[in-house]
């Protein structure tokens, strides 16, 4: 009876096979593991992306937190830059005064070196002016008169004046001559 039931069997697997029931049953079972394979496939790239989804809604809201920050950082520098705004309106008043200080002093220092320079050439001139004397036939004691007037600082200059106003004086009480007394000035405007 096993062989009846096996023959059996096979002649319905036949029939089946012979009537495209069983190919249908096989393109079925093809199809719906197919479908389970795309199924799984679908779910990995889901899973896959669920990371990079992750990571991305990082990176994100790390984006929108530094700009959050930046924000708060220009707020802050602007608000710095407000305090210090009197502050550095002092400093360029400071640095102005400063400026307007060294342009004084500078200016003083050229004038201390023209007045110095001209009193070099005053010297000079006073020994060329020496010199002359020295070649010149003057009297002796008119020629030490002069070198003093010359050679002299204010204080033995100013002595030098009242002298000679005094020999002045005497000549002219002396002697009472008037073209002797223009000789003297003109001698002495000469000097001066």
């Amino acid at each position: 009876m096993s062989k009846l039931l096996e023959f059996g069997r096979r002649m319905l697997f036949y029939v089946r096979v012979m009537s495209g029931y069983e190919e249908r049953k096989i393109r079925n079972f093809r199809h719906r593991l197919e479908n389970h394979l795309q199924q799984a496939q679908a779910r990995k790239a889901a899973i896959n992306k669920v990371p990079e989804q992750i990571i991305l809604s990082e990176v994100r809201r790390m984006i929108q937190d530094m700009q959050a920050l930046n924000k708060q950082l220009e707020q802050a520098e602007a608000t710095i830059e407000e305090y210090f705004k009197p502050l550095d309106k002092e400093a360029e008043a400071v640095m102005k005064m400063q400026l307007e200080g060294e342009e004084r002093s500078s200016n003083m220092m050229i004038e201390a070196l023209q007045q110095h320079a001209a009193l070099k050439q005053a010297k000079t001139e006073k020994i060329a002016n020496m010199q002359q004397i020295d070649q010149s036939e003057i009297n002796p004691q008119e020629a030490e008169i002069l070198t003093k007037l010359i050679g002299g600082d204010e204080k033995s200059l100013k002595e030098m004046m009242e002298s000679l106003q005094q020999e002045l004086v005497l000549e002219k009480a002396n002697a009472g001559d008037s073209g002797s007394v223009h000789e003297v000035d003109s001698s002495r405007g000469n000097t001066k």
